[in-house]
């Protein structure tokens, strides 16, 4: 190689800087500064992430990610996974491994321990020998290898997963890693060296069965997360301890909210009577914004003949994800659960003859669906079996998609602002182009919803991310990545742009041509999934919901039953004015009637002893403020009433 053959770099900033062919993000680092070359984990080059120490033979766009990036983080974490491999080599030789990606938190590797007792008991030893190892600052080496060497060297090992992934890759597409005395399949990237690793946590132990299927072996899934620094880490724990308090299984017993019942079935979740309160407050306060934007309402049954989801390619995308079909007397009638809203708003959509002045129309419905999930999979209200879908289709002509794609962010907006939900980002899901076959219909098509959804994004202003290979089988969607107050990322809102579901149902309308023509669908779920929505919000508040959203807005203490007369009166008052709570009859000192409210989170506690019975007052505690003061009924009630409008106001803005 020419070492005086330049090649244009450019930087984020739009920068143009020459550098010599085979230079690397590292050196371009060290170009910018030493500080700066000190942090970079990986590099950006042309959009595909690769190891800083990757020589750059061709102009290209680079961009250096530290520990301030995700995908920096990502690889710091991947590498991560291997430093734990090599640790476990060390002290259980022999074991085989799986795979061993990294998450949104940290990392995991599947391991078989073979014959060798694992101690799951000692994981501080493990902990110690990463950090010994990482110590070493070994270096993460890539080596491509022919297909050939790659089943040799892991036949040697007696390694029967890396030789299982090894059967799907071609040859000439295959690399190594090496760090210490550790090789692994991977196609990388890495961090330069172990040296970055300075504070590691074993987070879990659990059984995994090899590519996920029951009949292969299980696995022991060891999960740990790294930091560059201690006391990041200190910081991370700190927060895993705020999410275990704010854990909405936990907190959704402590507040009665939902339970579950082996009886009734996993992953089925039965609402109790103030989860079900929370649940109607939401699905009310939507339903007025969704009457206000021009939706109707429908109902569709539960059930749908399986030709319907044939019809609609749910069948065949889903089929084995869905329930058992439920097969009638009456021969070749088959029913299947509903496992989703829209072939059925397609059904209800060609009732009639449609014209283009009829366009667009919104149908709105809180639909019940069911899919059929592992059981291994299940958690909480986050991941059931039975789930309720805020779902709208709105069917409109092409010249309308944009206008009408722009109504829904703005409906999505409305409503976590209105929760308080002020942090997130856009994720615009893409079809993947290299696997086509995912997907139905052409291309034209998919261009066309794509920059659709695209075009309408950035004119709102919206701070998005595009991501390839994560549309739904029928279209691209815009998926809000909502950040909740612990800083964790939740996908909730989402909307899509089908023209397939149109063409498969053979919708139509008559345009001002007088000829027929397909409409555009789009989907539309503010909350997504209710039970999944219910679930962040209980951990984003801690189950302090706003006033105007809470099961429970007040509970009368009657100091002794000698009140309890008074405290029915001041219930009736209350109750008169829609104000939602009850009444603590328990024979309990006050302070337990107080503490116990406390951990219920009710907003107001309204104690009512010989003193405000006479005078005709309450004397009034906030939860997690204590005392408020005595006050008339009349002035609580003026009292309640402007800070729940002022809380609604202040969120919705």
């Amino acid at each position: 190689m020419n070492e005086n053959e330049l090649i244009q770099v450019t930087l984020p900033d739009g920068a143009v800087k020459s550098f010599p062919k085979g230079v690397t993000a590292y050196d371009i680092a060290t170009r910018i500064s030493e500080g700066l070359a000190r942090n970079v984990l990986a590099a950006k080059v042309n959009g595909q992430i690769v190891d800083a120490t990757r020589p750059i033979q061709a102009n290209a766009a680079v961009q250096l990610l530290t520990w301030n990036d995700a995908e920096g983080k990502n690889t710091f974490w991947h590498s991560s996974a291997h430093l734990m491999a090599e640790a476990l080599e060390a002290l259980y030789p022999g074991v085989k491994f799986g795979i061993g990606p990294a998450l949104e938190n940290g990392f995991y590797y599947d391991v078989d321990f073979g014959d060798q007792e694992f101690r799951s008991d000692n994981l501080v030893e493990i902990e110690n020998k990463i950090l010994e190892l990482a110590r070493t600052k070994s270096k993460f080496i890539r080596r491509e290898v022919p297909k050939a060497e790659a089943i040799a060297y892991f036949k040697e090992k007696g390694d029967p997963y890396k030789l299982d992934l090894l059967e799907g890759l071609e040859d000439g597409t295959i690399s190594f890693y090496q760090q210490g005395n550790f090789t692994d399949l991977c196609r990388g990237p890495h961090i330069p060296d172990t040296g970055f690793i300075k504070a590691i946590k074993i987070t879990n132990i659990a059984g995994a069965y090899w590519r996920g299927d029951e009949k292969n072996a299980q696995l022991t899934r060891i999960y740990g997360i790294t930091f560059p620094k201690q006391k990041e880490l200190g910081e991370y724990l700190e927060l895993l301890e705020e999410a275990k308090r704010r854990d909405h299984r936990k907190l959704g017993k402590e507040l009665e909210l939902f339970a579950f019942s082996e009886k009734v079935g996993m992953g089925l979740p039965l609402w109790l009577p103030k989860g079900t309160i929370l649940r109607e407050r939401l699905e009310n306060f939507l339903r007025k914004a969704q009457v206000k934007a021009g939706y109707s309402p429908v109902v569709t049954p539960h059930i749908g003949s399986k030709e319907l989801y044939i019809t609609s390619g749910h069948y065949e995308k889903y089929g084995a994800d869905s329930f058992q079909s439920i097969k009638t007397p009456h021969e070749n009638e088959e029913f299947l659960l509903k496992p989703m809203n829209c072939p059925h708003h397609c059904e209800i959509y060609k009732v009639k003859p449609r014209s283009y002045k009829d366009l667009p129309i919104r149908y709105a419905e809180f639909g019940t669906v069911y899919r059929y999930e592992q059981s291994g999979e299940l958690h909480g209200l986050t991941r059931v079996r039975g789930f309720t879908q805020d779902d709208a289709h709105i069917f409109c002509r092409p010249d309308q998609v944009k206008d009408e794609f722009a109504k829904v962010i703005d409906l999505v907006l409305y409503v976590f602002n209105a929760l308080g939900f002020t942090n997130y980002k856009a994720q615009v899901s893409l079809r993947d182009p290299e696997n086509k076959a995912k997907y139905i219909g052409g291309d034209e098509a998919w261009n066309k919803a794509e920059q659709a959804i695209i075009d309408t994004a950035r004119d709102k202003g919206l701070e998005t991310v595009q991501v390839l290979g994560e549309a739904a089988f029928y279209g691209p969607k815009l998926d809000f990545m909502v950040k909740d107050a612990l800083g964790r990322s939740w996908q909730l809102g989402t909307i899509q742009v089908d023209y397939q579901l149109p063409e498969r149902f053979n919708l139509e309308y008559v345009g001002a041509d007088n000829q027929k023509h397909r409409p555009v669908m789009i989907h539309r779920a503010p909350f997504g999934s209710l039970e999944r929505f219910v679930a962040v919000l209980i951990e984003h508040c801690a189950g302090n919901f706003p006033l105007w959203l809470s099961p429970e807005q007040f509970t009368i203490l009657p100091i002794s039953e000698k009140y309890a007369a008074y405290a029915e009166e001041v219930y009736q008052q209350l109750e008169e004015m829609d104000i939602r709570g009850s009444i603590d009859h328990r024979d309990e000192k006050i302070g337990r009637k107080i503490r116990d409210a406390e951990v219920k989170k009710i907003p107001f506690m309204l104690i009512v002893g010989e003193k405000e019975q006479e005078k005709g007052r309450v004397a009034i505690r906030r939860h997690g403020a204590g005392d408020v003061g005595s006050f008339p009924v009349s002035e609580f009630l003026a009292m309640f009433k402007e800070e729940a409008e002022k809380d609604l106001k202040q969120n919705r803005e």
